[in-house]
């Protein structure tokens, strides 16, 4: 609970220190910390916007219908891999890309997460 305060205020007090300049009016300062705020906020809104989609996303590839593309997307698999895949299609199972020897079995560790057969 500690962090999550300290990770809360910390970019709160930069802000603050960074708007802060003898030069400049109480106004001034106030204008511009709310401005920097409003940034700082939209901006942490993406990133954990970004961290919660990354984290959560799951989309599984489609060991039957995929194209080339999206096969090389996975996690060691390149294009000659890919157009292995393609080539042994169609999968009634994903082990299959360790029974047919398209990939071994640590390839297929690598990726059986991120893969799925529909017929």
């Amino acid at each position: 609970m500690r962090f999550r305060s300290l990770a809360f205020f910390a970019p709160l007090v930069i802000v603050a220190l960074t708007a802060c300049s003898p030069n400049q009016s109480p106004d001034e300062i106030r204008e511009r910390t709310a401005r920097d705020t409003a940034a700082l906020k939209r901006d942490t809104k993406a990133v954990a916007q970004g961290i919660k989609d990354g984290l959560t996303q799951r989309k599984s590839v489609d060991l039957n219908r995929a194209s080339r593309d999206e096969l090389g997307g996975l996690p060691g698999v390149d294009s000659r891999t890919a157009d292995r895949i393609i080539a042994e299609r169609p999968y009634a199972s994903t082990h299959q890309l360790v029974s047919r020897h398209v990939l071994s079995q640590v390839e297929y560790s690598r990726i059986q997460d991120h893969i799925t057969v529909t017929r």
